[in-house]
Order: C-alpha cells, then structure tokens, then sequence
C-alpha cells in the first residue's frame, strides 16, 4: 500500500465559501516578476543610435544656396526634388537624416522652410543635400 492510496481517488474539493479562479488568474499567479519595470525599455532607449548633425563647410552652403535659387526661379512649376534633411531626436543628442521626395508648393522665406504640396515642411537649416530635375543636366559649381 502507497503512502497517498488513501486520498488519491477522492474527489476535489471545490469551496462553498470562495469562488472558484478562473484559469487566467491562476496563471497570472506564476508570472515572472519584473522588479524592474522599465527597465529593458531604458536599455533599448540607451542602445538606440543616434547620428549628429554635420556642420557644413561655407562651399556647401554656398552650393545649396545656389540649387535653391534655381528652384526658387521655377517654384511656379512646382519642381520634383528629393532633400535628405536632418530631424533631431526627442529624448536624446543626436538625430537621424531621413530622405524625402515630392513637389515643391512654396519656400517660406520668414520661417525657412520648404513646404511641399503635400503640406511637408523642412527647414532649410536642417538640409544636408538638395536634387532637382531642374539641375540634372546643369553643371553647378
């Protein structure tokens, strides 16, 4: 004879004063516990790469300006251009350039910006580099 023979076939007790738990509740008993909430966030946060702005040497800003008066000349047209521009990052130093193409509505000469018919907006002080079909096939120097 076993040490449990004697209870191992009775039936299980179910209370009359609680309520049975769900199977959901009863899992939720075992959950592993993080005593650092928010923590792998924090790291992912840390981990996350962020580029800094590149300084442009005067040649190059000369070289935008020179790109931008040409579109500025045929803004009528609303040129297809493709701008590579900078957006800071929120949380931390540093930022990320992102690329974007589309026709351009207006350059709003009193707050420096692009504004693309879609209603996109981009300062100018954020641009790295402009392209347009306007130039393709014109040597600027």
């Amino acid at each position: 004879m076993g040490k449990y023979d004697d209870i191992i076939n009775l039936p299980h007790h179910i209370s009359k004063e609680h309520p049975q738990m769900s199977m959901y509740m009863r899992a939720a008993q075992f959950a592993p516990f993080a005593a650092l909430t928010g923590h792998d966030s924090a790291i992912e946060e840390t981990a996350r790469i962020t580029t800094l702005q590149i300084e442009l040497d005067e040649n190059v800003k000369k070289l935008l300006d020179k790109k931008l008066n040409i579109i500025r000349e045929h803004l009528e047209k609303q040129p297809f251009i493709t701008v590579i521009y900078f957006i800071p990052d929120k949380k931390k130093s540093g930022g990320c350039y992102m690329s974007y193409t589309g026709r351009l509505h207006k350059i709003d000469e009193l707050e420096q910006k692009l504004i693309m018919v879609d209603n996109k907006e981009i300062r100018l002080s954020s641009i790295l580099e402009i392209d347009s079909e306007l130039y393709d096939n014109t040597t600027i120097s």
